[in-house]
């Protein structure tokens, strides 16, 4: 329905990149990479979007970079269809959905938690929790990279066989309560075995 009212997949995809990401700017091999189109496309709906007024082109380093423009009057209308209501719920400062997928494909992935760095509010030393079995740590290694890229600095990760991590989570081992009773974003819960935040941080205040 989003690509018959828009008149582009292309376009949607766009929008859905820089809505769910304001204050980033991305170069066009970066935004073809992580949209998965052609860049002749990209490039074609990149100018429709910025002569518009929806984003804006700034060069650096011989390097052309685009980013949504938050200040032109129709960003929060488009903000509300496209933006990753997820992503707005937990306060991270990435894209919940395009991580996902990532981090999906290194391996049989069960479970990803954001937090630390990547969210808004929160004070754990762990930024990315990994659970799940058979995963390739070259791969994984190469997307958190991609990721510390995005997020503009170094991340702290760990990385469990999902078996240890259900033990622990059973048992309610210290590591894991730390990780979800602060500010988190589950991104991949596969088995839909981790509690909703709202529900640890009022498991925590009772036990207080």
């Amino acid at each position: 329905m989003i690509d018959a009212l828009f008149g582009s997949k292309t376009r949607v995809k766009l929008l859905n990149l820089f809505l769910n990401n304001p204050g980033r700017a991305f170069y066009v091999r970066e935004i073809t990479r992580d949209i998965g189109e052609q860049i002749n496309s990209v490039r074609r709906e990149l100018a429709n979007l910025v002569s518009v007024g929806v984003i804006r082109a700034d060069s650096s380093e011989n390097k052309l970079y685009y980013e949504v423009d938050v200040a032109q009057r129709f960003y929060e209308p488009l903000r509300a269809i496209f933006t990753n209501d997820a992503a707005v719920a937990s306060d991270t400062k990435v894209s919940t959905t395009i991580w996902s997928k990532k981090f999906a494909s290194v391996g049989d992935v069960r479970i990803v938690i954001f937090t630390g760095k990547l969210v808004h509010g929160s004070d754990s030393e762990v930024d990315i929790l990994i659970a799940g079995d058979n995963i390739s740590q070259i791969k994984l290694k190469n997307i958190v990279k991609a990721l510390e890229r995005d997020n503009g600095g170094s991340l702290a990760y760990t990385t469990l066989e999902f078996n240890d991590f259900y033990y622990r989570l059973s048992v309610r081992d210290q590591f894991i309560n730390d990780v979800l009773n602060t500010k988190h974003a589950i991104v991949i819960d596969e088995n839909k075995i981790l509690p909703d935040e709202n529900d640890v941080n009022n498991t925590t205040r009772k036990e207080k």
